[in-house]
């Protein structure tokens, strides 16, 4: 042997993504051998920015800022990127701003609803006269009857579901989600049954907690809640999403 000591490298790495277009966090894997322009065309992907209005930021695990990626012709190797690092994208193109999309600095117009019940010319006084939606007692009846049955099934769907069995979500106007089951049961949020699922992708709206209360443990965003009959339970293993390098 001549005494030489040979370095093993991961020739990936799996980072945290942010950026300032969204309160998102998405975890990824990289090939540490791309250059930092490459990087940015595959970011463009994940947050939406224009590669060419990007700039980036290198956080540690803990979250302390260690240096800009500003070098495109540069790999991403050559800086000091280990797994669970944070990459912070910062958009510069100007489509994206909390002054637009930060609702609460609206001025809203608020009137009581003592002084909307006087009023004659309201959405709600037209449907009084003409007998629409809550005002046509006949409707209302049935509509109560519907959801009084389909809260059963609901009830009779949660009772074949169980925490811990893996299962997909199929909920209309959205895609196929797959996760495992965390919770069944009522909830305060709303009535009726609920069934809480951590899923493997960040694609939820919650930790498994809602207002304030919690329901099961996961990773911000994993968790959601749906009704029981949006719930299909089998051996749905986890999805490879063709990811691991990018």
């Amino acid at each position: 042997m001549d005494g030489s000591v040979t370095v093993i490298t991961n020739p990936t790495v799996s980072v945290r993504v942010t950026s300032t277009v969204s309160s998102f966090e998405v975890n990824r894997r990289f090939n540490r051998g791309i250059t930092i322009a490459e990087f940015k065309s595959k970011l463009e992907l994940i947050v939406g920015t224009p590669a060419a209005y990007m700039d980036l930021e290198l956080f540690s695990t803990s979250d302390k800022f260690l240096q800009k990626l500003d070098n495109n012709e540069a790999l991403l190797g050559s800086y000091p990127v280990d797994d669970e690092c944070r990459i912070h994208v910062t958009d510069r193109s100007g489509t994206q701003s909390a002054e637009f999309t930060d609702l609460s600095k609206v001025e809203k117009f608020e009137i009581s609803d003592e002084a909307y019940e006087k009023r004659t010319d309201s959405i709600r006084n037209f449907k009084k006269n003409f007998k629409l939606g809550r005002f046509n007692e006949e409707n209302r009846a049935k509509e109560e009857e519907a959801l009084a049955k389909k809260e059963e099934e609901g009830k009779v769907a949660a009772g074949s579901i169980a925490v811990g069995n893996r299962c997909k979500v199929e909920v209309v106007g959205q895609p196929t989600k797959i996760g495992t089951v965390m919770f069944v049961g009522t909830a305060d949020f709303k009535p009726g049954y609920w069934v809480g699922v951590k899923y493997d992708e960040p694609l939820g709206k919650n930790d498994g907690s809602v207002n304030g209360k919690r329901y099961f443990e996961c990773e911000p965003k994993y968790g959601t809640f749906v009704k029981p009959l949006s719930v299909i339970v089998g051996d749905f293993p986890e999805e490879d999403y063709g990811l691991d390098e990018m």
